[in-house]
């Protein structure tokens, strides 16, 4: 049942709208969007190896957002930004979907919901790890944390 989750699904659910709400809060709110920056990060390092390619996905997540909360890049539709925030609250909420206490099952939803995010968001994703590549702007911690990948 588990393996048959949805990216798709898990962004319908009760817990995606809930962290989009979150989100939508959260994006107005440095200091709460610095810390949830710091949760994820830290909850990404912890669970390197079971978030397999998910991880880079998350980790663009992350340097888009810390980028933004610099205010050195903003161009992203505000829906994509708290989409992209929505899913980082809910990768470290850890009652979700699937709750992350389940040890083998824990994060099938997180990656789920992080390929589906990546690909609905693609274009606007890509933008920013063009932007990136080729900017100056972009935050050096945020490099040295979350480092750049696909």
């Amino acid at each position: 049942m588990a393996k048959s989750v949805s990216g798709e699904a898990v962004g319908s659910s009760s817990f995606f709208r809930a962290a989009r709400r979150r989100a939508a809060e959260l994006l107005g709110n440095p200091a709460g969007l610095r810390r949830l920056l710091e949760r994820a990060t830290k909850k990404s390092a912890t669970r390197r190896g079971r978030l397999g390619e998910a991880r880079d996905s998350l980790l663009a997540c992350l340097r888009l957002l810390k980028a933004y909360s610099h205010g050195s890049y903003r161009e992203i539709p505000w829906e994509s930004l708290v989409s992209i925030a929505a899913a980082v609250i809910y990768f470290v909420m850890p009652l979700d979907m699937i709750p992350d206490f389940i040890l083998s099952l824990g994060l099938i939803d997180d990656v789920a919901l992080l390929g589906w995010l990546m690909a609905s968001l693609r274009n606007d994703i890509d933008r920013f790890l063009e932007w990136e590549q080729s900017n100056d702007d972009a935050p050096p911690e945020s490099r040295d944390e979350c480092p750049p990948g696909r």
